[in-house]
C-alpha cells in the first residue's frame, strides 16, 4: 500500500502546488522496481491536481453540450486556442437554464481527473453568462416583479416585539447557522424560548419545505418572531431564499420575519419582502434577544429603589403614628366636648323648627290668598263677561261679512245680467230657431217654406221663410 510520507506547499498566483513522495510500506522509494496499476496512477494524478488548485473561475464557449437522463451536464470549454472537457452535476444543474451552443459562459470549478478514462476536466459548481449571469439576471427580474407589486414597501412591514417572549427558527437543523443562533442566544438571555422548524436551506425541494415551515409556525402560534436563516454560500446555494414562493410565504406570513440569510454582503430576495434585514443569523440573534446583564442591572436597580420606597413608607407611616397618638384624648375630655356640641346642635334645632313654623304660617296666608282669588264665584263672574264680549264680537263680525257678501253678490248679479241672454232680448234682438230647436246661426240653412221659431223678449212667433237673402 502507497501512503503519504511528506507534503510540502508553495503558492504562487493564488494557487496551491503540492509536492508529494509517497513510499510503499514494504519498500523504501516507489522509484525502486515496485510497478503501480494504470488506476493507482489516475487516482494519484486525480487527488494532485484536486489538491493542487483552489476552486477557480474560467471563461470560454459552450461546445459539445450534452444532457443525459441523469440530469448531469457534460460539455467542452474552449477559446480559440485550446479546449477543456466539463462536468456539472444535478445538484449544480437545478438551479439555471441549460445553455446553448456557442454561449459565453463564466464556470466556477475544481480541477480534476476522471480516473475512469485517464481524461483531464473541470467539475463546475456554477455557470453564468459572460456579463450578467443567468441567476443575477432571474434574481433582478424577480426583484423588480415583486417591488412593483409593492411586497417591499414599508407600509407592509410589522413592527418587531420589543422582548420577544418565544423564538421560532426557520432553518436547517444541521446547519452552522442554527448553532450561531443557539449560542447568542444562551449567551445572552438563556430562559428564551425557542421552536426550531428544520427545513432544507438548499436543493430542490428547500422552496417548498420553507413555505411549509413558515406554514406550520401560523398555525404552530407559539412565537412571535421568526428567524429565517442560513449560512453563507454562492448565489447558487442561497437561491432558495430567491424563489417567488418563498417571498410570498415570507410576504403573507403573520408573524414578524426577519430575515438572515448568508454574510452581510449576500443579498436575498427574502430580504426586501422580510420585516426586518439581519446581516447574519447571530446578529439576528443579537437583535431578538434582550441582554441577560442588562435585565439583572435593572433588577436590581429596581430592587433598590422598592427598598427605598418601602423603607420611606415604614418611616411615613411611624411618623403618622405619631401624629394620631398626639390627637388622641382623653375620654372624659371627649365626653365634655361631645356634651358641648349635643347642646349647640339642640339650640340649632329649636331655632330650625321655629324658622320653619314661621315659613309655614307665611306660605298658608299667601295660600289663602290666593284661594280667595280662584274662588268659584269670581272666576264664573269673570267666565260670563268674557263670554259677553264674545258674543258681541260675534254679532259684529257675523254683520259685517253679511254686508260684505251681500254687496259682492250684488256685483255678481250685475256682471251677469249684463251677458245674460234676456238683457240682450230686452233690447230689441230675437233668437231663431228650426224645427229641431236649433238656433239659426246662417240664413243659407234655411229654404223657402220652412218653419221657424223667432223668440222675442216677451213670447214666441212662429213663422214660415217666404226668401232666403243671405248679403
Amino acid at each position: 500500500m502507497v501512503t503519504k510520507t511528506a507534503i510540502t506547499a508553495a503558492r504562487t498566483n493564488n494557487f496551491v502546488y503540492y509536492w508529494c513522495m509517497f513510499n510503499d510500506k514494504n519498500h523504501s522509494n516507489v522509484r525502486g522496481t515496485h510497478a503501480i496499476s494504470v488506476s493507482e496512477l489516475n487516482r494519484q494524478a486525480r487527488t494532485l491536481l484536486e489538491r493542487s488548485f483552489l476552486t477557480i473561475q474560467v471563461e470560454g464557449e459552450i461546445s459539445n453540450f450534452v444532457k443525459p437522463s441523469s440530469g448531469h451536464w457534460y460539455f467542452t470549454l474552449k477559446d480559440n486556442k485550446a479546449q477543456v472537457r466539463c462536468a456539472m452535476f444535478k445538484n449544480r444543474t437545478q438551479f439555471i437554464p441549460p445553455p446553448q451552443q456557442g454561449d459565453k459562459v463564466i464556470v466556477r470549478a475544481k480541477v480534476s481527473l476522471y480516473e475512469g478514462r485517464g481524461d483531464y476536466q473541470l467539475i463546475c459548481e456554477s455557470m453564468e453568462s459572460s456579463g450578467n449571469g443567468s441567476l443575477q439576471i432571474a434574481f433582478d427580474e424577480l426583484k423588480a416583479k415583486l417591488k412593483n407589486e409593492g411586497l417591499f414597501e414599508p407600509q407592509h412591514k410589522k413592527t418587531l416585539p420589543a422582548h420577544p417572549s418565544h423564538i421560532g427558527i426557520i432553518t436547517s437543523a444541521t446547519g452552522a447557522a442554527v448553532h450561531d443562533i443557539l449560542t447568542v442566544l444562551k449567551r445572552r438571555f438563556p430562559g428564551l424560548p425557542v421552536t426550531i422548524y428544520p427545513t432544507a436551506v438548499q436543493g430542490d425541494e428547500a422552496p417548498a419545505q420553507i413555505c411549509k415551515a413558515i406554514l406550520l409556525a401560523e398555525i404552530h402560534n407559539a412565537c412571535d418572531v421568526i428567524i429565517l436563516g442560513r449560512g453563507g454560500g454562492s448565489l447558487e446555494d442561497l437561491w432558495a431564499f430567491n424563489t417567488e414562493p418563498v417571498a410570498r410565504a415570507v410576504f403573507d406570513c403573520d408573524i414578524p420575519i426577519v430575515s438572515a440569510v448568508g454574510h452581510e454582503v449576500d443579498i436575498v430576495i427574502s430580504d426586501f419582502v422580510a420585516d426586518t434585514r439581519a446581516p447574519t443569523p447571530s446578529a439576528a440573534a443579537e437583535m431578538l434577544s434582550p441582554d441577560q446583564q442588562q435585565f439583572i442591572s435593572k433588577l436590581s436597580l429596581l430592587k433598590q429603589r422598592l427598598v427605598r420606597q418601602f423603607q420611606h413608607s415604614i418611616t411615613s407611616s411611624k411618623q403618622n403614628v405619631y401624629y394620631l397618638n398626639a390627637r388622641l384624648k382623653h375620654p372624659d375630655q371627649q365626653l365634655k366636648e361631645q356634651s358641648q356640641r349635643l347642646d349647640h346642635l339642640e339650640l340649632r334645632f329649636k331655632s330650625a323648627i321655629l324658622s320653619q313654623i314661621e315659613s309655614r304660617k307665611n306660605r298658608l296666608q299667601h295660600s289663602g290668598h290666593r284661594l280667595t282669588a280662584q274662588s268659584p264665584q269670581q272666576s264664573l263672574v269673570r267666565k260670563r263677561e268674557f263670554i259677553e264680549s264674545l258674543k258681541l264680537r260675534l254679532i259684529q263680525i257675523s254683520r259685517s261679512q253679511l254686508q260684505q257678501q251681500n254687496l259682492k253678490l250684488s256685483a255678481l248679479a250685475a256682471q251677469l245680467n249684463t251677458v245674460s241672454p234676456l238683457a240682450t232680448l230686452e233690447r230689441g234682438y230675437a233668437i231663431a230657431k228650426d224645427d229641431q230647436n236649433t238656433i239659426i246661426l246662417d240664413a243659407s240653412t234655411q229654404k223657402p217654406g220652412n218653419l221657424i221659431e223667432t223668440q222675442l223678449h216677451k213670447g214666441r212667433l212662429r213663422c214660415r221663410v217666404d226668401e232666403v237673402i243671405t248679403e
